[in-house]
Parts: C-alpha cells; sequence; structure tokens
C-alpha cells in the first residue's frame, strides 16, 4: 500500500459540477421548451456567488437572466439556504457584498435591515430554500425550533417555502405542512449538480421575471409542476447525479473535463489545487467503485435498479387537502397511477414555465 503525504482535508475541498454556467442554462431552457413546448424563463444560482448569472447577462441568448444567488446564512447554531432573486443589476454587486460579510461575520441583530433592504426591491423574490433539511446536523427537533424561531422573527421578508426537485417526497410534504402553518407560498425549485434539468418547474402567466415575482408576492399564487423524472425512485437519482459528476465530458473546456479537474484539494504546502494534479491516476479502489456505478449506465440494469429501488408509496403521493388542480398522468413510469400537483386555484391559461435552479457549488459554502 502506497501512503500520500497529504492528509485528507474535507474542510477546505470542493468541487465544481460538471456544466458550465451557459450550459446549465440551456439545459433548463431546453426542458421547458422541447418537453412542455413553453416559453422559459431561467434563474440560475450558486452557493454564495453571483458570478455565473453576471458573465450569462453578456451571452445574448441568456441576456435577460435574473441576477441570483443562493445566500447560506448563518443562524443561531445552523444555517439556512436562502434564495435570492432578481438583485437590481446596478447594485446587486453592493447588495451580495453585504450579504457574504454576514455570512462571513454573522450578528443576528443585524438580520432585520438586511431583509428589509431586499423585501423593499419590489422585484426581488426571497426564498427560503429546502426549509426542512437540517443543513447542520443539529438534530430534527432542534432544526424545527429554530425554523420557527426564524419564521416568527422575520418571517414577513420571506415570499415563499422551496418545494425541492432533488428533495424527498417526504421532505417535501413536511414543507407543504409547514406552508400551511406559516401560510406561505410554495414555489419549485432544483438543486441539481449534475446533467438533470430541473424536476420542479413553475406555470405562470408573466411575461418577464419581475412579473413572476409580482405573482408570488402581491397575488399569493404559484403554480407547481412536478416533471416526469421526479417520479424516478430518490437512490437512483442520486446515482444518477453521481454518475454525472464522475463522466468525463471531452468537449468541455481544457482541465474541466475529467472529474479529478473539477476536485479541488489542499497540496502538502496547503495551497487548493485540482486533484488531477495530486496524483499519477486515481487509486484503483476509486477505479473499481466508479465502474461499478457506472453499470447504471446500462439500459438492463438501469431498469432493475429502479424496480429494486422504487418506493412509490413514499415518493408518489400527490393527494392533498386542499389547492388541487391539475393532474399528471406518469403513465411511462407507473402506468396509469395519476397524481395531484399542488397549486393555487386559477382559471388563466398558462404560457411561460420558471426554472428556479442552482447549479455550481463556491468553494466557501457548504451544499
Amino acid at each position: 500500500m502506497v501512503k500520500s503525504a497529504i492528509t485528507v482535508d474535507f474542510e477546505r475541498a470542493y468541487w465544481l459540477p460538471p456544466l458550465p454556467p451557459i450550459a446549465a442554462f440551456r439545459l433548463e431552457r431546453e426542458q421547458i421548451e422541447r418537453v412542455l413546448g413553453l416559453a422559459g424563463m431561467v434563474s440560475l444560482t450558486d452557493h454564495d456567488s453571483i458570478e455565473a448569472p453576471i458573465l450569462l447577462r453578456v451571452v445574448p441568448e441568456a441576456s435577460d437572466i435574473p441576477v441570483s444567488f443562493e445566500w447560506t446564512m448563518p443562524y443561531q447554531e445552523t444555517a439556512l439556504h436562502i434564495g435570492i432573486h432578481n438583485l437590481p443589476a446596478e447594485k446587486a454587486e453592493s447588495i451580495f457584498a453585504e450579504l457574504a460579510a454576514y455570512t462571513n461575520n454573522p450578528v443576528e441583530q443585524q438580520l432585520p435591515g438586511i431583509f428589509k433592504v431586499l423585501h423593499d426591491v419590489p422585484e426581488v423574490l426571497i426564498v427560503l430554500n429546502h426549509p426542512m433539511w437540517d443543513l447542520a446536523g443539529v438534530g430534527k427537533q432542534r432544526h424545527v425550533y429554530v425554523l420557527s424561531d426564524f419564521m416568527a422573527k422575520l418571517g414577513m421578508f420571506i415570499h415563499a417555502f422551496e418545494l425541492g426537485g432533488l428533495r424527498s417526497w417526504e421532505e417535501n410534504r413536511a414543507v407543504v405542512n409547514l406552508a400551511e402553518r406559516w401560510n406561505q407560498v410554495l414555489i419549485g425549485g432544483g438543486d441539481r449538480h449534475g446533467a438533470e434539468p430541473s424536476a420542479v418547474l413553475n406555470l405562470t402567466n408573466a411575461e418577464t421575471f419581475a412579473e413572476f415575482v409580482h405573482e408570488v408576492r402581491r397575488e399569493r399564487r404559484c403554480h407547481v409542476l412536478f416533471m416526469p423524472q421526479y417520479a424516478e425512485p430518490f437512490a437512483l437519482r442520486m446515482l444518477q447525479s453521481f454518475l454525472d459528476i464522475i463522466r468525463e465530458y471531452p468537449d468541455h473546456p481544457e482541465n474541466s473535463r475529467r472529474w479529478d479537474e473539477r476536485v479541488f484539494h489542499p497540496d502538502r504546502h496547503g495551497e487548493i489545487r485540482p486533484l488531477s494534479t495530486l496524483w499519477d491516476a486515481p487509486p484503483p479502489y476509486i477505479s473499481i467503485f466508479f465502474a461499478a456505478v457506472r453499470m447504471l449506465e446500462i439500459d438492463g440494469v438501469r431498469r432493475a435498479a429502479q424496480a429494486a429501488l422504487a418506493k412509490p408509496e413514499h415518493q408518489m403521493h400527490f393527494a392533498l387537502d386542499r389547492g388541487l388542480e391539475a393532474r399528471s398522468q406518469w403513465k411511462k413510469i407507473y402506468g396509469s397511477r395519476s397524481f395531484r400537483i399542488p397549486t393555487m386555484k386559477s382559471t388563466a391559461s398558462r404560457t411561460r414555465a420558471v426554472s428556479l435552479r442552482r447549479s455550481r457549488e463556491s468553494a466557501d459554502s457548504p451544499s
């Protein structure tokens, strides 16, 4: 056995998902246009970074993308993820800097002022992302207590709770119950770091993202659509995401094609470098494990895994007590079983779909 002189440091190591911002944007837009036949709007967020939307706004096809990001907000002994969408372009960098400063040096008494600045901009949308996820591992009971404390003090500044495309239905159902208790709007969002388009979208009559924000904030309504991939077994979707992460992308720019070029770790001197520069080749046990996971790309193996991992009684029950409207027939996956999608009532036609996708990771933020 060969031992490395470098000690594994999970605190400083980080990775970047395989899709660059423009590819993630196109993936979301194409799903909306190709599968739904609707015009699409995409809000693409990084963890604690506005770099991706700022860069995308100079690309003609994405020039109207909102400046958005996911803010890691320390709160008591845990942290909450807040989706901040559609910042004013001229103020985006200064607002982001203020929120980043709070993340690095949290003083809870500053939060009301920070949220008020955001809330006072009518076009900004503030979403509490995956609210039932115990991000810091403080325990379910303690997390719910801290979450309730946050909502009691600052809930007036939150415009919607997120139903996550990569969260289990048990967790999303808990979010539905939480929204009922706080009389809160539900909105669909994604948390994809692989190559699957968001499994939860929002249908809207709005022509612009600012109009969509108005629907959520002022009219207090949002139409949430679960796409067919959400019906896949949760464990299988996680494995598929892992496959996307370790897959080689020969068309990508140099030094971002292999997985170990997208993973970063301190070298023996503490300098952060791509993992590919720290070894001649991945250790054999990693290659063997990856080869086993890649078996899922064989149709027969995938079908067998799908049947073995399926738990439709836990993941696919969409029957809610109120706000029932659209139905979806999931025939390709579970026969004729139909499921209801939680929405607010509306008789208006819908012309657009909105994807709120969290796409990439920051080196300075957990995910």
